[in-house]
């Protein structure tokens, strides 16, 4: 059962976050994080950002995708505005980041990154986003306004339990 392991406040360049570590044991050495902004107001809807880890990206600054800029997007909007980042340890669409590199090759031939991931006998987006869902309903979080463009995880609330207040558009 996913839980709780634990909890630390974290200053960073946009502000101080309180970060929770999520997972069903306490020896995962790679649990889902929620960062959230010392200025969220529980008493309302809760802007919340899913963002799936991207080590290329956000670490080493890669130009085949965005994720580093959304990532610090996320962070700045959710420090002044309030809000939350659930960061899912799921590395290129949850195929990890071998076959994240097979695909980046294949991408190199012309492939685009859905037709990359199917070449390879992979899902064209392998995400899981109930756990998302799970640790807000840990976190009592019941109404949100997802920042996001992507209706899969649109779709992921549908039936949740959670009250989709609204999209907020996502760059």
């Amino acid at each position: 059962m996913l839980r709780i392991q634990a909890q630390s406040d974290i200053p960073t360049d946009f502000g101080i976050f309180t970060v929770y570590a999520f997972s069903e044991d306490e020896t995962d050495w790679m649990p889902h994080l929620v960062w959230v902004s010392k200025t969220t107001d529980f008493s309302r809807a809760v802007n919340v950002r899913f963002h799936s880890e991207c080590i290329t990206g956000e670490i080493f600054h890669s130009k085949k995708c965005e994720c580093g800029q959304q990532l610090d997007a996320a962070m700045k909007f959710v420090s002044e505005n309030g809000g939350m980042i659930i960061y899912l340890r799921q590395e290129g669409r949850n195929i990890g980041i071998i076959n994240k590199l097979k695909a980046y090759a294949l991408q190199e031939q012309g492939l685009d990154t859905v037709e990359a991931n199917l070449r390879l006998g992979l899902p064209a987006d392998g995400r899981n986003f109930g756990v998302a869902i799970e640790m807000l309903k840990l976190l009592d979080v019941n109404s949100i306004y997802l920042l996001t463009n992507n209706p899969d995880k649109l779709k992921a609330l549908e039936n949740s339990g959670i009250t989709l207040a609204g999209r907020i558009p996502w760059k």
